[in-house]
């Protein structure tokens, strides 16, 4: 799956995003509206997490989804 997909169906795959980042809020998840860098903006925010291993836990995930 690519990341278009996910931006193309944000809201089916918000819920497994939040499963995932559950630190992240359903207002965060709507300003997102499936936007890769600012999700990886509020991973590094929220987990404290630098920018490469933020990218990196999204390209796990979405190599599973």
């Amino acid at each position: 799956m690519n990341w278009n997909q996910i931006e193309g169906n944000w809201d089916q795959f918000r819920g497994k995003v939040q499963e995932k980042w559950g630190k992240l809020t359903d207002d965060e998840l709507d300003v997102i509206a499936g936007k890769r860098k600012q999700l990886s903006g509020l991973i590094q925010e929220r987990y404290g997490k630098a920018e490469d291993e933020a990218e990196k836990e999204i390209d796990l995930w979405l190599n599973h989804h």
